[in-house]
């Protein structure tokens, strides 16, 4: 006989044991319905708690994925910030002492970015301005937002119809903009927005681009700064500063403030209109700069050298903060990925639950079928016949835990996100562990009962009562 029939022989053996093993385990189990579901809840229990958790922890990491997303990668966001003072509670002589001024955030900020740091991809400036959009009879409040050019490729906001802005455009001198799918779908109900007119504020404004669609991903959007754009209009930085609003344009309102010693206090052109008026100490031209930088490695050395660059334009009055967005989600990131790694251990112990209740009901289901042992070995069953015959035994009643497990953990998973608000994502991939995992408790936690109802005498076995 050559090597390969053997193996065809041995092969046929294995399969043939495997499925009497099979079939006598199936009878065994049908037999006793109650006590091998009672056995399978410990591992249903346990496979459903991992499911639930990994979909949880999946969810989290794929919030902070489309995050980073919308955020850009390797961006840098500088953003205003109120000065801390500090000093001696005296008569108040200290607070006479001439302050250092800072013009605060602006457009010459972005061109002395783009000037001096080497290796950055992209510089924009940012300002948000409330207003009132009107077109055709209807009025809604929104925002006006001026941007650069490269404004849209750093946040990763995609156009649905038309273009960006061109170079010519970007200077101000057409008035042009790009409004969200929000004012779309209000205000362009019957026609194209595409070439349309829209007065925003006091200004009229031609549509060149609507933005896709933006979901937003929860309450982490508004610390981060990711602002649901669906009701803005965007317009270039330098129309919006010609046009609609330079806070660091003197105005007799602004001159008036400072001489009653109240500081720099802004108003819009519209005073009388209670949606759009706006009075707040912030003397920034811009909102916030975002520096994307090529390379990832980078970010940290060009977040150091915005934090000097900035001090020495601002007489290191330091009336901003630097975020790193990237490291802030990384770090969230990690901390969930450590809570989940926890919840998981916890979930884990109810499989080890699981597992030595599947050996105790197989140690207690030999001492109830000796006879049926000593019988079978009487017949010619050899110890591995009756091994296999335990070991699928155990290892079937995991496995229909499991796989119960693995429904009922899906549903979990849909009950968390439906009435927790908590976002979950049952992957292919933990349903293939949580299957493993059930397997290999079988097989583990029952490898001892099967192993010593082979041991078994066949003629103390035939004279047991």
């Amino acid at each position: 006989m050559t090597r390969l029939d053997r193996w065809r022989a041995l092969s046929a053996r294995i399969t043939t044991q495997t499925a009497f093993a099979l079939r006598t385990a199936l009878e065994a189990v049908t037999h006793n319905r109650l006590r091998a579901g009672l056995t399978s809840l410990g591992i249903l229990f346990g496979v459903a708690s991992v499911i639930a958790m990994l979909a949880i922890g999946k969810g989290a990491e794929q919030e902070i994925l489309e995050q980073m997303r919308l955020l850009g990668t390797n961006n840098v966001i500088i953003t205003p910030y109120v000065e801390q003072e500090e000093g001696e509670a005296d008569d108040g002589a200290a607070s006479k002492l001439p302050r250092k001024y800072s013009p605060g955030l602006s457009v010459g900020d972005v061109g002395a970015i783009e000037t001096v740091i080497p290796g950055l991809d992209a510089v924009s400036g940012e300002v948000v301005v409330n207003t009132t959009i009107t077109r055709e009879g209807v009025r809604r409040s929104g925002r006006v937002v001026g941007v650069d050019t490269s404004y849209f490729r750093l946040l990763n906001l995609q156009l649905a119809q038309g273009s960006s802005f061109s170079a010519v455009q970007a200077t101000g001198e057409l008035p042009v903009a790009i409004i969200g799918d929000g004012v779309r779908s209000r205000f362009f109900t019957t026609v194209a927005p595409i070439g349309q007119r829209i007065k925003v504020g006091e200004n009229w404004f031609t549509v060149i681009g609507v933005l896709a669609d933006q979901q937003m991903i929860g309450e982490n959007a508004d610390k981060l700064g990711i602002r649901d754009a669906s009701m803005d209009v965007y317009v270039p930085v330098r129309a919006m500063l010609l046009r609609i609003r330079d806070r660091s344009r003197l105005t007799a309102s602004s001159v008036e403030a400072a001489a009653r010693g109240e500081g720099m206090v802004v108003m819009s052109d519209d005073e009388e209109n209670p949606e759009v008026r706006e009075e707040r100490t912030n003397p920034h031209q811009l909102d916030r700069i975002i520096v994307r930088v090529s390379e990832a490695s980078a970010v940290p050395q060009v977040a150091d050298i915005l934090r000097r660059l900035l001090a020495r334009r601002h007489n290191d009055v330091v009336d901003y903060q630097i975020t790193v967005p990237e490291l802030l989600l990384k770090q969230e990131q990690r901390t969930k990925t450590i809570f989940n790694v926890v919840l998981g251990a916890i979930a884990s112990i109810s499989l080890i639950v699981g597992g030595i209740g599947i050996m105790n009901i197989m140690l207690a289901s030999i001492l109830e079928r000796i006879r049926e042992i000593g019988v079978r070995r009487a017949m010619g069953a050899t110890q591995e016949n009756i091994l296999a015959q335990f070991l699928v035994e155990a290892v079937l009643i995991s496995v229909v835990g499991g796989t119960a497990g693995i429904i009922v953990g899906a549903g979990i998973s849909a009950g968390i996100e439906q009435f927790a608000g908590i976002r979950t994502l049952v992957a292919p991939l933990s349903i293939v562990v949580a299957f493993g995992v059930s397997l290999t408790v079988g097989l583990v936690f029952g490898i001892v009962p099967a192993w010593r109802a082979a041991r078994q005498d066949p003629v103390v076995c035939l004279r047991y009562e």
